[in-house]
């Protein structure tokens, strides 16, 4: 393109590839909408370049508010956003925009690093990338840049161009500093005219930029974050007014944790843990990351550990490495360092409400603890700073640490045993805690992984269901029953003999014991590895696979016959009785299908044939009154 000075001139836009238009159309930015953001980014730039002039006296301060406006025409497709920043001439619109990929920002920024003014507040500079204007062209059948310079004497100019690389410059007429962008849109763009549709893009996307966006003479953004102010001097209502701000359909958050940071790197922000309708609830989890007060994403898995995906709020990082549509981060040491860094932060903030707030920290622990326990497994470091406030239900109607429960049960010999919370372990807790045994409440999903987790990590600790053994504790000791003369053996053996004839189950194992409690004649009990592989499958199941070989390791189980009860002493006696043993097969069964149905569901098969023995047994008990 020729050097010449004179502003009227047509020619074509030089780049660095062949063509850039179908690259800026089709692959650079994923979503249409971006090109509202990108060119208000632009907007911002210019005032802020303005504003470090006049710090450092290059340019003469005025008084009229810096500002961006948006203006539309429905009847001309026209959309048009304008500023009252820096401005440009035209020797500096065919280097900044004829020449694609060149970054005035950068050049600009580059310029300045030395100067101290430069760092003044609310001189930074959003764009990073040449390419942000030709966004426009995804939405616009012909771009136009009204501009004049802030330096005296300039010249207005009109840039023109259709989208192709041939464009045309001349003379404008605007009589005021800055630069207007008018977009001339085409027919399947035209929701861009719509105010409705614009409130929501400013609102998404410049809600907090440093400057007062108006749309046609209202303004439609917030401008200042609540993470900018200094948390010593945040209240907590405002915290709560911000959240209903940026979540207007949610309950208020449990918690927040306010950052920041200035070394060694600078970023800013609020999360929240937000009140979750069921364990696992990721659909409530919404952190917005923001580059420079722009919004980038809330697609923010890549950039903070896949726990931290159920808070809510907004992360603020200035530095934050970028592609060049600014749509996805780059692997890079930066984003690890703050990932580690928030991480670390959300420990030392549930951390202080443990030992500032405890019961605040317990009556949300509901709420939170899916959170915490998946970052525990997730990250080393955050378990080794959370550990000690691990907290978990106790029968006894508090909450405990596992350091805790181990102090007040000092004969389970480091076994922590623990319920599900299912009606059918009712009975197994209360022979617990008849007997003044704790018993934890683990009653999620995650807890299956958790305490196999835990026990990874404490190598001397043990976790058993209540229903997986028989603790010592539970257990009465009885002396040896006397052996039957005729028989030749005791009854305990005489009733073990009984029902392994009766019930001839395979995986089945029988025991007779006597234990402490007399209100249960039977118990199933099932290996905890055996359990923990059930209950992996039951999860493996909810995802659609196969699951056949875990219901076959759940056949596995052990019926327990406590010959203290009532029931089962009269069996021992009746055992020989040749005259009862349709009675003795029925009620055999019946005690054994009892005890699975307090163990676990039955299957439609198991609960018919249970009904069926049920009403038979009702019907012998009828006959006797």
């Amino acid at each position: 393109m020729s050097n010449s000075t004179v502003l009227e001139e047509k020619g074509t836009i030089s780049v660095q590839m062949e063509n850039i238009f179908p690259i800026v159309k089709k692959a650079l930015y994923n979503d249409k909408e971006i090109f509202l953001r990108e060119l208000v980014s632009n907007a911002v730039d210019a005032i802020n370049k303005y504003r470090h002039l006049t710090v450092i006296g290059e340019a003469e301060k005025d008084e009229a508010e810096l500002k961006i406006e948006l203006d539309y025409d429905k009847e001309q497709k026209l959309l048009t956003i304008r500023d009252n920043g820096i401005g440009m001439t035209a020797d500096e619109i065919k280097k900044y925009i004829n020449e694609v990929a060149f970054s005035s920002a950068h050049e600009f920024m580059a310029r300045f690093q030395k100067d101290d003014a430069a760092k003044a507040k609310g001189t930074q500079i959003i764009g990073h990338f040449g390419l942000g204007f030709y966004s426009a062209f995804m939405v616009a059948k012909q771009v136009e840049i009204h501009t004049l310079s802030y330096q005296q004497d300039a010249a207005p100019v009109i840039w023109t161009c259709d989208g192709s690389p041939a464009f045309e410059i001349k003379p404008g007429s605007r009589e005021t500093r800055g630069t207007e962008i008018r977009l001339h849109l085409m027919d399947d763009e035209l929701e861009f005219v719509e105010e409705p549709r614009l409130q929501h893009l400013i609102r998404k996307y410049c809600d907090f930029m440093p400057y007062p966006v108006y749309l046609k003479e209202t303004k439609a953004n917030r401008q200042e974050p609540l993470w900018n102010k200094n948390p010593k001097e945040t209240s907590d209502e405002e915290y709560l007014e911000f959240y209903r701000y940026m979540f207007p359909f949610a309950q208020d958050p449990h918690l927040w944790v306010h950052l920041n940071v200035e070394v060694p790197f600078s970023f800013k922000g609020i999360l929240y843990f937000p009140r979750l309708s069921h364990e696992m609830d990721p659909a409530k989890g919404q952190i917005k990351l923001f580059c420079n007060n722009v919004f980038v994403s809330d697609q923010t898995e890549d950039f903070l550990p896949r726990f931290l995906v159920t808070l809510q709020g907004g992360l603020d990082c200035p530095d934050i490495p970028l592609n060049v549509s600014r749509s996805m981060l780059q692997n890079d040491p930066y984003v690890q360092r703050v990932a580690s860094f928030v991480t670390r932060k959300v420990a030392d903030r549930l951390k202080e409400m443990y030992t500032k707030e405890r019961e605040k920290f317990v009556s949300t622990w509901e709420d939170v603890h899916t959170f915490i326990k998946f970052g525990v497994m997730e990250d080393e470091k955050f378990y080794d700073k959370v550990k000690d406030i691990l907290i978990f239900k106790s029968s006894k109607g508090d909450y405990v640490t596992i350091k805790d429960y181990l102090e007040r049960n000092p004969k389970l010999d480091k076994k922590v045993y623990y319920t599900t919370g299912e009606p059918g372990q009712q009975s197994y807790i209360e022979m617990f805690k008849a007997q003044e045994i704790e018993v934890l409440y683990l009653t999620t999903l995650i807890d299956t992984h958790f305490i196999q987790y835990l026990e990874f990590r404490n190598q001397e600790v043990k976790f058993a269901r209540v229903d997986s053994d028989l603790s010592e504790s539970l257990i009465d000791d009885e002396k040896a029953s006397i052996v039957d003369p005729k028989t030749n053996k005791t009854g305990d053996e005489t009733v073990k003999e009984l029902f392994e004839k009766e019930l001839k189950i395979d995986k089945l194992t029988i025991q007779v014991q006597s234990l402490k409690s007399e209100d249960v004649p039977a118990l199933i009990v099932l290996p905890e590895q055996s359990r923990r592989l059930y209950e992996m499958s039951r999860m493996m199941q909810m995802q659609g696979n196969d699951t056949g070989m875990f219901e076959d390791m759940l056949n596995e189980h052990t019926l327990v016959l406590n010959s203290k009860h009532p029931l089962i002493q009269s069996l021992r006696k009746s055992a020989d009785l040749s005259s009862a043993k349709d009675q003795l097969h029925l009620i055999c069964e019946h005690v054994y299908q009892l005890a699975m149905l307090a163990h676990r569901p039955l299957k439609p098969e198991q609960m018919e044939h249970f009904m069926r023995n049920a009403n038979q047994v009702l019907q012998i008990v009828a006959s006797k009154l």
